[in-house]
């Protein structure tokens, strides 16, 4: 069943009076009920401002210029006020990169948690202190009742990710969106949160949208890979599918990377991303791509491969 449908999202941000920045332009993907997709790009490819969408959280300056966000069968880029608070932490949970800056620095996080609880589901504060207690020990808290009564700068990046997954989960929501969780994190905590993440997939049904630029939290992690670049969708696949036979020549060298143990800081020294206010008229990835053609200056058609793949690259034009 699908959960989640984004269709033809255009989302523009205004940087003069007349200059728009085309951060994502024309994206469209699904997720299903209880499944754990991956939204990989680079740093400025627009999967970030593809998950505030969802949220309808979107800075001022940024302007959804078409399409639809249908999160079960209603158009959240449509709703009021009052119905998005319906939906935000309670039918949708969201992580973000930089947990702590998301944590009210005057009020102890137990509190936080419990606060959402009230507020979502009308619990009296005896009983919602708790169930957030009990939800700082589903999210592996090793010491509860400290971390309950601390303040944000008390808790390390790791722990205050935790508090933040606590806050996200707290309603059983159908959708976590998980932007960037682990970044920042040393590599032991992430395959903490990453474990943690997959346990409560698993335990209780719900879709996962991660948000990620390192495609080794990728691995192992996830059921579908989409990969985005300079603000468009290059290609979906399953996990399998994606490393050991990537098609579009981007997702090639993102997967290689992984094989030379580099991320996209190495990768970044054979160019750089197009400008997005005045993107290449065809496919934006052909400035730094080794197969680039003569019609590559014409946007490339999507190619469905199968009923899971697809890819958005001349190289496959014959497979229409």
């Amino acid at each position: 069943m699908v959960l989640l449908s984004v269709q033809n999202l255009k989302i523009y941000y205004k940087i003069g009076r007349n200059t728009y920045l085309k951060a994502v332009d024309d994206v469209s993907f699904k997720i299903n009920a209880g499944e754990i997709v991956a939204l990989v790009g680079e740093s400025g490819s627009g999967k970030s401002t593809t998950a505030l969408a969802i949220l309808k959280l979107l800075p001022t300056a940024a302007k959804v210029i078409g399409g639809e966000i249908i999160f079960k069968g209603k158009n959240v880029l449509n709703m009021n006020e009052i119905e998005l608070q319906n939906i935000r932490g309670k039918e949708i949970g969201m992580m973000f990169q930089e947990p702590v800056s998301y944590l009210n620095p005057l009020i102890k996080v137990g509190e936080q948690i419990a606060e959402t609880l009230r507020v979502h589901e009308g619990l009296d504060k005896d009983t919602a202190a708790k169930k957030a207690k009990k939800l700082l020990e589903k999210v592996r808290v090793p010491d509860v009742e400290r971390v309950y009564h601390s303040y944000p700068h008390q808790l390390s990046g790791g722990m205050a990710q935790r508090v933040i997954l606590a806050i996200a989960i707290s309603c059983n929501p159908s959708l976590l969106v998980a932007d960037e969780p682990t970044s920042n994190l040393d590599v032991t905590v992430q395959a903490q949160i990453l474990n943690l993440l997959k346990t409560i997939n698993k335990e209780m049904g719900m879709s996962i949208l991660l948000i990620t630029h390192d495609m080794g939290v990728v691995s192992g992690m996830c059921e579908r890979v989409i990969i985005m670049y300079a603000g468009k969708l290059v290609e979906e696949s399953d996990l399998r599918t994606v490393f050991r036979d990537p098609l579009h020549p981007y997702t090639k060298i993102l997967t290689q990377s992984i094989k030379a143990y580099c991320q996209f800081q190495s990768f970044a020294t054979q160019g750089y991303l197009p400008d997005l206010i005045n993107p290449p008229k065809g496919c934006r990835f052909a400035p730094r791509c080794s197969f680039v053609m003569e019609k590559c200056s014409h946007q490339p058609p999507e190619i469905k491969i199968d009923n899971k793949a697809r890819v958005y690259c001349w190289l496959y034009g014959d497979k229409q």
